[in-house]
Protein backbone atom coordinates (compact mmCIF):
# COMPACT_ATOMS: atom_id res chain seq x y z
CA UNK A 1 0.00 0.00 0.00
CA UNK A 2 2.81 2.29 1.07
CA UNK A 3 4.46 1.54 -2.25
CA UNK A 4 1.80 2.57 -4.14
CA UNK A 5 0.64 5.64 -2.45
CA UNK A 6 4.58 6.90 -2.79
CA UNK A 7 4.12 6.21 -6.57
CA UNK A 8 1.07 7.87 -6.72
CA UNK A 9 2.31 10.90 -5.05
CA UNK A 10 5.06 10.97 -7.66
CA UNK A 11 3.25 10.84 -10.57
CA UNK A 12 1.09 13.77 -9.76
CA UNK A 13 3.56 16.68 -9.47
CA UNK A 14 4.19 15.35 -13.20
CA UNK A 15 0.63 15.87 -14.35
CA UNK A 16 0.15 19.04 -12.55
CA UNK A 17 3.82 20.53 -14.23
CA UNK A 18 2.21 19.81 -17.65
CA UNK A 19 -0.16 22.23 -17.28
CA UNK A 20 1.50 25.57 -16.80
CA UNK A 21 3.18 25.20 -20.04
CA UNK A 22 -0.48 25.21 -21.59
CA UNK A 23 -1.88 27.89 -19.29
CA UNK A 24 1.25 29.87 -20.02
CA UNK A 25 0.33 29.55 -23.85
CA UNK A 26 -3.11 30.33 -23.62
CA UNK A 27 -2.26 33.45 -21.32
CA UNK A 28 0.19 34.95 -23.75
CA UNK A 29 -2.23 34.68 -26.60
CA UNK A 30 -4.87 36.81 -24.05
CA UNK A 31 -2.23 39.02 -23.34
CA UNK A 32 -0.84 39.89 -27.26
CA UNK A 33 -5.01 40.20 -27.84
CA UNK A 34 -5.02 42.78 -25.04
CA UNK A 35 -2.29 44.77 -26.24
CA UNK A 36 -3.54 44.58 -29.65
CA UNK A 37 -6.65 46.08 -28.83
CA UNK A 38 -5.16 48.72 -26.36
CA UNK A 39 -3.11 49.86 -29.36
CA UNK A 40 -5.87 49.73 -31.52
CA UNK A 41 -8.08 51.96 -29.28
CA UNK A 42 -5.45 54.36 -29.15
CA UNK A 43 -5.80 54.58 -32.68
CA UNK A 44 -9.50 54.90 -32.82
CA UNK A 45 -10.37 57.36 -29.86
CA UNK A 46 -8.27 59.96 -31.47
CA UNK A 47 -9.53 58.85 -35.09
CA UNK A 48 -9.46 62.35 -36.24
CA UNK A 49 -6.17 63.03 -35.59
CA UNK A 50 -4.64 59.39 -36.23
CA UNK A 51 -6.57 58.50 -39.40
CA UNK A 52 -8.71 61.59 -40.44
CA UNK A 53 -5.88 63.98 -40.32
CA UNK A 54 -2.85 61.99 -43.12
CA UNK A 55 -6.72 61.15 -44.95
CA UNK A 56 -7.73 65.03 -45.66
CA UNK A 57 -3.76 66.17 -46.32
CA UNK A 58 -2.71 63.44 -48.83
CA UNK A 59 -6.46 64.01 -50.36
CA UNK A 60 -5.39 67.48 -50.57
CA UNK A 61 -1.39 66.96 -52.21
CA UNK A 62 -3.87 64.80 -54.76
CA UNK A 63 -6.17 68.01 -55.56
CA UNK A 64 -3.90 70.35 -55.58
CA UNK A 65 -0.85 68.66 -57.21
CA UNK A 66 -2.95 66.43 -59.59
CA UNK A 67 -6.38 67.45 -60.50
CA UNK A 68 -5.02 71.50 -60.38
CA UNK A 69 -1.63 71.35 -61.99
CA UNK A 70 -1.64 68.10 -63.67
CA UNK A 71 -2.64 69.29 -67.01
CA UNK A 72 0.14 71.22 -67.15
CA UNK A 73 2.66 68.13 -66.46
CA UNK A 74 3.15 65.51 -69.25
CA UNK A 75 1.99 62.17 -68.52
CA UNK A 76 4.16 59.30 -67.30
CA UNK A 77 3.97 56.30 -69.51
CA UNK A 78 0.00 57.18 -70.27
CA UNK A 79 -1.12 57.91 -67.06
CA UNK A 80 -2.67 61.36 -66.35
CA UNK A 81 -0.19 62.81 -63.17
CA UNK A 82 -2.57 62.64 -60.40
CA UNK A 83 -3.02 58.61 -61.21
CA UNK A 84 0.74 58.98 -61.24
CA UNK A 85 0.83 60.24 -57.61
CA UNK A 86 -1.67 58.43 -55.78
CA UNK A 87 0.43 54.88 -54.71
CA UNK A 88 3.11 57.09 -53.98
CA UNK A 89 1.23 59.77 -51.20
CA UNK A 90 -0.54 56.29 -50.41
CA UNK A 91 2.58 55.08 -49.22
CA UNK A 92 4.04 58.74 -47.88
CA UNK A 93 0.79 58.00 -45.18
CA UNK A 94 0.76 54.67 -44.19
CA UNK A 95 4.61 53.92 -43.63
CA UNK A 96 4.57 57.72 -41.23
CA UNK A 97 1.48 56.26 -39.69
CA UNK A 98 3.17 53.25 -38.95
CA UNK A 99 5.89 54.05 -37.53
CA UNK A 100 4.86 57.05 -35.67
CA UNK A 101 2.48 54.99 -33.98
CA UNK A 102 4.55 52.07 -32.34
CA UNK A 103 7.26 55.02 -31.45
CA UNK A 104 5.27 57.20 -29.54
CA UNK A 105 3.25 53.88 -27.75
CA UNK A 106 6.82 52.39 -26.85
CA UNK A 107 8.18 55.75 -26.06
CA UNK A 108 5.22 56.62 -23.86
CA UNK A 109 4.75 53.69 -22.09
CA UNK A 110 8.93 54.27 -21.28
CA UNK A 111 8.39 57.75 -20.18
CA UNK A 112 5.22 56.63 -17.76
CA UNK A 113 6.56 53.56 -16.98
CA UNK A 114 3.37 51.78 -17.46
CA UNK A 115 5.34 49.11 -20.54
CA UNK A 116 7.01 47.21 -17.32
CA UNK A 117 3.10 46.67 -17.00
CA UNK A 118 3.20 44.97 -20.56
CA UNK A 119 6.52 43.27 -19.58
CA UNK A 120 5.88 41.70 -16.72
CA UNK A 121 3.28 40.25 -18.01
CA UNK A 122 2.59 36.72 -19.00
CA UNK A 123 3.04 36.73 -22.93
CA UNK A 124 7.00 35.69 -25.07
CA UNK A 125 8.70 38.81 -26.47
CA UNK A 126 7.47 38.06 -29.91
CA UNK A 127 3.72 38.63 -28.59
CA UNK A 128 4.76 41.83 -27.07
CA UNK A 129 6.79 42.98 -30.40
CA UNK A 130 3.56 41.68 -32.60
CA UNK A 131 1.23 43.41 -30.34
CA UNK A 132 2.87 46.92 -30.87
CA UNK A 133 3.21 46.19 -34.49
CA UNK A 134 -0.28 45.29 -34.94
CA UNK A 135 -1.59 48.73 -33.84
CA UNK A 136 0.62 50.43 -36.31
CA UNK A 137 -0.45 48.29 -39.30
CA UNK A 138 -4.45 48.88 -38.03
CA UNK A 139 -3.65 52.43 -38.15
CA UNK A 140 -2.14 52.44 -41.55
CA UNK A 141 -4.19 50.32 -43.22
CA UNK A 142 -7.28 52.51 -42.29
CA UNK A 143 -5.47 55.83 -43.72
CA UNK A 144 -4.90 53.49 -46.98
CA UNK A 145 -8.19 52.37 -47.20
CA UNK A 146 -9.67 55.89 -46.54
CA UNK A 147 -7.04 57.15 -49.35
CA UNK A 148 -8.23 54.64 -51.81
CA UNK A 149 -11.98 54.61 -51.21
CA UNK A 150 -11.62 58.72 -52.11
CA UNK A 151 -9.07 58.36 -54.64
CA UNK A 152 -10.93 56.05 -56.64
CA UNK A 153 -13.73 58.77 -57.78
CA UNK A 154 -11.67 61.54 -57.96
CA UNK A 155 -8.70 59.65 -60.59
CA UNK A 156 -10.35 56.73 -61.22
CA UNK A 157 -7.64 54.54 -60.57
CA UNK A 158 -7.48 51.02 -60.09
CA UNK A 159 -5.60 47.89 -58.15
CA UNK A 160 -3.57 46.36 -61.09
CA UNK A 161 -1.93 43.72 -59.24
CA UNK A 162 -3.37 42.80 -55.67
CA UNK A 163 -0.76 40.08 -54.64
CA UNK A 164 2.00 42.26 -55.25
CA UNK A 165 0.24 45.51 -53.78
CA UNK A 166 -0.78 43.52 -50.65
CA UNK A 167 2.76 41.86 -49.76
CA UNK A 168 4.67 45.14 -50.10
CA UNK A 169 2.11 46.81 -48.14
CA UNK A 170 2.67 44.53 -45.17
CA UNK A 171 6.46 44.24 -45.41
CA UNK A 172 6.63 48.11 -45.52
CA UNK A 173 3.63 47.94 -42.81
CA UNK A 174 6.53 45.48 -40.69
CA UNK A 175 9.26 47.82 -41.59
CA UNK A 176 8.18 50.98 -40.34
CA UNK A 177 6.33 49.50 -37.45
CA UNK A 178 9.79 47.72 -36.29
CA UNK A 179 11.65 51.00 -36.76
CA UNK A 180 9.34 53.21 -34.65
CA UNK A 181 9.53 50.38 -31.74
CA UNK A 182 13.26 50.78 -31.90
CA UNK A 183 13.24 54.36 -31.84
CA UNK A 184 10.82 54.37 -29.05
CA UNK A 185 12.89 52.11 -26.95
CA UNK A 186 15.86 53.92 -27.56
CA UNK A 187 14.79 58.12 -28.14
CA UNK A 188 15.72 60.38 -25.08
CA UNK A 189 12.72 62.87 -26.04
CA UNK A 190 9.92 63.20 -28.13
CA UNK A 191 12.17 65.52 -30.35
CA UNK A 192 14.60 62.03 -31.03
CA UNK A 193 10.96 60.32 -32.65
CA UNK A 194 9.54 63.35 -34.21
CA UNK A 195 13.70 63.86 -35.83
CA UNK A 196 13.24 60.21 -37.39
CA UNK A 197 10.20 61.04 -38.86
CA UNK A 198 10.53 64.40 -40.41
CA UNK A 199 13.99 64.35 -41.08
CA UNK A 200 14.86 60.95 -42.46
CA UNK A 201 11.83 59.41 -43.13
CA UNK A 202 9.50 62.15 -44.95
CA UNK A 203 12.39 62.96 -47.21
CA UNK A 204 13.48 59.70 -47.90
CA UNK A 205 9.79 58.89 -49.14
CA UNK A 206 9.72 61.95 -51.39
CA UNK A 207 12.66 61.26 -52.84
CA UNK A 208 11.73 57.41 -53.55
CA UNK A 209 9.49 59.03 -56.91
CA UNK A 210 6.36 60.00 -54.89
CA UNK A 211 5.71 62.78 -57.53
CA UNK A 212 7.94 62.11 -60.06
CA UNK A 213 9.83 59.00 -62.23
CA UNK A 214 13.53 58.62 -60.95
CA UNK A 215 13.84 57.33 -64.65
CA UNK A 216 13.55 60.73 -65.26
CA UNK A 217 16.70 62.28 -63.37
CA UNK A 218 19.90 62.72 -64.49
CA UNK A 219 22.45 59.37 -63.98
CA UNK A 220 24.20 59.87 -61.05
CA UNK A 221 21.21 61.36 -59.17
CA UNK A 222 19.09 57.88 -60.59
CA UNK A 223 21.71 55.68 -59.42
CA UNK A 224 21.79 57.30 -55.96
CA UNK A 225 17.70 57.09 -56.10
CA UNK A 226 18.32 53.01 -55.99
CA UNK A 227 20.12 53.46 -52.61
CA UNK A 228 16.86 54.58 -51.05
CA UNK A 229 14.90 51.31 -49.61
CA UNK A 230 11.39 53.67 -50.00
CA UNK A 231 12.33 53.73 -53.97
CA UNK A 232 11.40 49.94 -53.75
CA UNK A 233 8.40 50.54 -51.45
CA UNK A 234 7.01 53.25 -53.66
CA UNK A 235 7.42 51.91 -57.04
CA UNK A 236 6.10 48.44 -55.85
CA UNK A 237 3.28 49.67 -54.75
CA UNK A 238 2.83 51.88 -57.52
CA UNK A 239 3.12 48.47 -59.72
CA UNK A 240 0.18 47.11 -57.25
CA UNK A 241 -2.18 50.00 -58.18
CA UNK A 242 -1.40 50.94 -61.95
CA UNK A 243 0.90 48.23 -63.41
CA UNK A 244 4.03 50.53 -63.79
CA UNK A 245 6.94 51.03 -61.65
CA UNK A 246 11.16 52.33 -62.70
CA UNK A 247 11.81 48.60 -61.16
CA UNK A 248 10.92 45.03 -61.19
CA UNK A 249 8.23 43.99 -58.62
CA UNK A 250 10.08 41.11 -57.76
CA UNK A 251 13.41 43.14 -57.40
CA UNK A 252 11.00 45.66 -54.93
CA UNK A 253 9.81 43.17 -52.86
CA UNK A 254 12.94 41.60 -52.27
CA UNK A 255 15.09 44.81 -51.26
CA UNK A 256 11.58 45.80 -49.12
CA UNK A 257 11.72 42.44 -47.46
CA UNK A 258 15.45 42.21 -46.81
CA UNK A 259 14.47 46.45 -44.84
CA UNK A 260 11.73 45.04 -42.98
CA UNK A 261 12.64 41.57 -41.63
CA UNK A 262 15.94 42.79 -39.99
CA UNK A 263 13.92 45.90 -38.21
CA UNK A 264 11.37 43.29 -37.20
CA UNK A 265 14.10 40.69 -35.70
CA UNK A 266 15.95 44.16 -34.01
CA UNK A 267 12.95 45.11 -32.56
CA UNK A 268 11.91 41.77 -31.47
CA UNK A 269 15.35 41.64 -29.94
CA UNK A 270 15.06 44.28 -28.38
CA UNK A 271 12.18 42.88 -26.26
CA UNK A 272 13.84 39.31 -25.54
CA UNK A 273 16.74 40.94 -23.84
CA UNK A 274 14.89 43.96 -22.16
CA UNK A 275 17.47 46.09 -23.36
CA UNK A 276 16.74 49.91 -22.12
CA UNK A 277 13.38 48.73 -20.93
CA UNK A 278 14.08 47.22 -17.78
CA UNK A 279 15.67 49.94 -16.40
Amino acid sequence: MSTTNASTAAKAPTRQAALPPDRGWRAGLIGLGWLARRECLRVYKVWTQTVLAPVVSSILFIVVFGLSLGARIRDFGGLDYEVFIVPGLITMAMVQAAYNNTSASVFQGRQDGYIHDVLSAPMHAWQVNLGYAIGGIVRSLAIGVGLVALAIPLTGIGVANPLVLLVAVLLGLIAFSALGTIVGIFAETFDNHTFVSNIVILPLVFLGGVFYSVATLPAPWELISHANPLFYLVNAIRYGFIGQSDVGAGVSLAVIAAFALPLYGWAQWLFSTGRRLKA
